[in-house]
């Protein structure tokens, strides 16, 4: 990215095993911009909730998203000039959720990691030290909804197998020309 041209606020979202923080480090280096996972913004009442197989409330997600949105609203502006942009993982799984951030940071714009609940169940089972158990993944997709076209953002497809270089290509070309891939 030029150092003239506004620098990307990117949320790259999806259920828990989509691949999000991956994915999403490997953009922000393509990118040259920073990358953050929005884990470690749960409070941990949060984390504990999800280790015990608890699923969270919206009243659970709210603060957390409003430290999300303003994550990325910081790295939008900075005095003196353009911001050093973001890309951060985070599930944003309603429109609501997603409407929050916005509401923080309104330039950003969401990669929602799109994949069938087999390839993400075997991803779970072969993931390990994540607060996040497997169990939740059926919360997770009765919770989510994806992306809409009026948002800002394009929906990827995961394919099994496929590796995050090959995967990150494809969004950067989709981000540039706005489309699904």
């Amino acid at each position: 990215m030029s150092s003239t041209s506004p620098q990307p606020l990117l949320v790259v979202m999806g259920v828990s095993g989509s691949g999000k923080s991956t994915v999403g480090a490997a953009l922000a280096a393509a990118l040259d911009v920073p990358f953050q996972d929005a884990d470690p913004l749960h409070p941990a009442s949060n984390v504990a909730k999800m280790a015990a197989g608890i699923a969270l409330t919206d009243d659970d997600r709210m603060p957390w998203l409003a430290l999300v949105g303003a994550e990325l609203s910081a790295a939008a502006a900075s005095p003196g000039g353009s911001g050093t942009g973001l890309v951060m993982a985070c599930s944003a799984l309603k429109r609501a959720y997603r409407e929050a951030i916005l509401a923080a940071a309104p330039t950003a714009r969401f990669i929602y990691l799109e994949g069938s609940r087999e390839l993400i169940e075997s991803r779970l089972e072969n993931r390990h030290g994540h607060f996040m158990p497997s169990s939740l993944l059926g919360s997770q997709l009765a919770t989510l909804e994806p992306l809409e076209s009026d948002e800002p953002g394009i929906t990827v497809e995961l394919r099994a197998g496929e590796p995050p270089v090959e995967l990150v290509a494809r969004i950067v070309s989709g981000i540039t020309a706005g489309d699904a891939v």
